[in-house]
């Protein structure tokens, strides 16, 4: 079992930057592929980051890359995302989610997530 708690939400004006934090609990962090996704009003979830259990594979849909870093700290239990250079569009409710015991790709598929966090709002003021 992994319980998942985003924090680092909030509102920022467009251009500016704002990182995203998960904190796991539970003995399956270290053993779990980490994915971000996000939701925006009327539009369904998608994809944003995956990391591979060691942090040394990562993964980013083409709307965030090369604006968006995932990384990890398997001693704190805890995923992060760094989102620079934020655009109005980026605005959602961001969700990280954690996929047990799994190797190999990393799953852009929120069905394939076994726990999720409960969300936390980015706001991007133009």
């Amino acid at each position: 079992q992994v319980q998942l708690v985003e924090s680092g939400g909030g509102l920022v004006q467009a251009g500016c930057s704002l990182r995203l934090s998960c904190a796991a609990s539970g003995r399956t962090f270290s053993t779990s592929m980490m994915g971000w996704f996000r939701q925006a009003p009327g539009r369904e979830r998608e994809f944003v980051a995956a990391i591979s259990q060691s942090g040394g594979v990562t993964r980013y849909s083409d709307s965030v890359k090369g604006r968006f870093t995932i990384s990890r700290d398997n001693a704190k239990n805890t995923v992060y995302l760094q989102m620079s250079s934020l655009k109005a569009e980026d605005a959602a409710v961001y969700y990280c989610a954690a996929r047990s015991n799994v190797y190999g790709v990393l799953s852009q598929s929120g069905n394939e997530y076994d726990y999720w966090g409960q969300g936390t709002q980015v706001t991007v003021s133009s």
